[in-house]
C-alpha cells in the first residue's frame, strides 16, 4: 500500500494542487463542488476520446509515433503535432465543456469557463500521466506529474475563456470555437514538437511558450475579479 502512495504520489498531488488552486481563484462565487467534480471526471472520459480519434486516425493509416517521427523525420513530427496532437486532444477537452459544463445554470461569469476548463484538463492530464507511468524513470514521472497537468490547463484556459464569455453574452459561437480551438491547437502542437523533437533551445522556448499563457491568465484573472467587485 505505501509503496503504491509513492507510486502514485507525483501524479495524484499535483492534480489536487492545481485543483485547490483553481478553486480558490473562483472564491467570489465558488462553483458547486460535485459540478467541479464531475468536470474533473468528464476531462478523465476526454482521455478515452481522444484515443479514440487518435484510432479513427489509424483507420487511415495517419496515426504515427511521435517519437519515432522525431528522430526519422523532424519535419513530419511538426505537421503531425500541429494537425493531429493539438486539435485532438483540444477538441476531446472541449466536447463536454461545449455540451454539458455550458449548460450548468452556475455557468454564469467569465471566470467560470476558464475554471471549468481547467478540471476538465486535470481529469485528462491525470490519466495520460497514469498511461506514462510505464514508460518513464522517477525523476520524468516528477517532472510530467507537476508539468502535464500545468500544460493542459493553460492551454485549455484559452477556448474556456473566450467561448464561456461568448456563450453569457449570447453571441454567436461557431467563429469564437473556431478560432479558439484553432489557437489552442496550434498552440499545443507547437509545444509538443518542442518538447519531443528538442530542436536547439526547445527548452527555453517551450518555457517561455508556457510562461507567456500563465501570465496572460494571471492578468485575466485579476481583471475579472476586479469586475465581480464593482
Amino acid at each position: 500500500m505505501l509503496q503504491s502512495l509513492i507510486l502514485f504520489s507525483p501524479i495524484v498531488l499535483p492534480v489536487f494542487f492545481w485543483a485547490w488552486y483553481h478553486y480558490h481563484k473562483d472564491r467570489h462565487l465558488p462553483e458547486p463542488i460535485g459540478h467541479l467534480v464531475l468536470a474533473f471526471g468528464l476531462g478523465v472520459a476526454s482521455y478515452w476520446l481522444g484515443i479514440l480519434m487518435y484510432e479513427g486516425l489509424g483507420l487511415v493509416g495517419l496515426r504515427f509515433d511521435a517519437f519515432e517521427l522525431a528522430e526519422s523525420d523532424p519535419l513530419a513530427l511538426l505537421g503531425y503535432a500541429l494537425l493531429a496532437i493539438g486539435p485532438i486532444e483540444q477538441l476531446a477537452k472541449f466536447v463536454p465543456f461545449f455540451f454539458i459544463i455550458l449548460r450548468f445554470e452556475e455557468f454564469d461569469e467569465p471566470i467560470d469557463g476558464i475554471i471549468y476548463a481547467s478540471f476538465i484538463a486535470l481529469g485528462f492530464a491525470f490519466v495520460e500521466n497514469l498511461y506514462y507511468l510505464q514508460y518513464i524513470t522517477d525523476i520524468e514521472a516528477l517532472a510530467r506529474g507537476f508539468a502535464g497537468p500545468l500544460i493542459h490547463v493553460v492551454f485549455a484556459s484559452i477556448w474556456g475563456y473566450h467561448v464561456g464569455r461568448a456563450f453569457l453574452c449570447r453571441r454567436h459561437l461557431l467563429r469564437t470555437v473556431f478560432l479558439s480551438l484553432a489557437a489552442t491547437a496550434v498552440l499545443h502542437g507547437s509545444y509538443d514538437y518542442l518538447v519531443i523533437a528538442m530542436p536547439p533551445f526547445a527548452l527555453p522556448l517551450s518555457a517561455v511558450l508556457i510562461a507567456t499563457v500563465w501570465i496572460w491568465r494571471l492578468y485575466l484573472f485579476r481583471d475579472l475579479r476586479r469586475a465581480m467587485q464593482k
